[in-house]
């Protein structure tokens, strides 16, 4: 079975394209959800999946591997690095507020009741635990699920 990660580019962001690849990987390596040796997508299929530019993927991989999150095999593709390491509690505190807050200003858009968004957030907690539990403790490859932008 292939795991998904689910990679969401905003192109109103101001952040470039590459960049959010790069945080969104080093977030899920943090977060333990891709861990040492978990084989990251292909060039083209993450490119495909994405519906960017396969030298936008180049650049993210190379900025990863540079950074020592992941190490790229000729003719194998990209891997978590043994060398990747979790984010310091304050990044990731800084990283999940940024989210929170995007989260908060769009259900203000739309109107949605703070218990509403709370109670959803709780539903997707449920789900990507149950959903962790599933999954074993081998490396395993990942596909992308891309998210439109927000």
């Amino acid at each position: 079975m292939t795991a998904q990660l689910h990679l969401q580019i905003d192109d109103r962001s101001g952040v470039p394209v590459y960049r959010q690849m790069m945080d969104q990987l080093k977030y899920y390596v943090a977060g333990g959800t891709l861990r040492l040796g978990d084989q990251l997508p292909s060039i083209r299929e993450l490119a495909s999946a994405l519906a960017v530019n396969p030298t936008t993927v180049v650049k993210a991989y190379t900025e990863l591997e540079r950074d020592g999150v992941i190490e790229m095999r000729h003719g194998k593709g990209a891997f978590v690095a043994e060398a990747a390491v979790a984010l310091a509690p304050a990044e990731q505190e800084q990283a999940l507020r940024r989210t929170a807050r995007q989260l908060a200003l769009e259900a203000a858009q739309l109107k949605v009741p703070g218990p509403r968004v709370l109670a959803v957030v709780r539903d997707e907690l449920n789900r990507l635990a149950k959903d962790h539990e599933a999954t074993g403790a081998e490396p395993q490859k990942f596909s992308v699920v891309a998210g439109g932008s927000a």
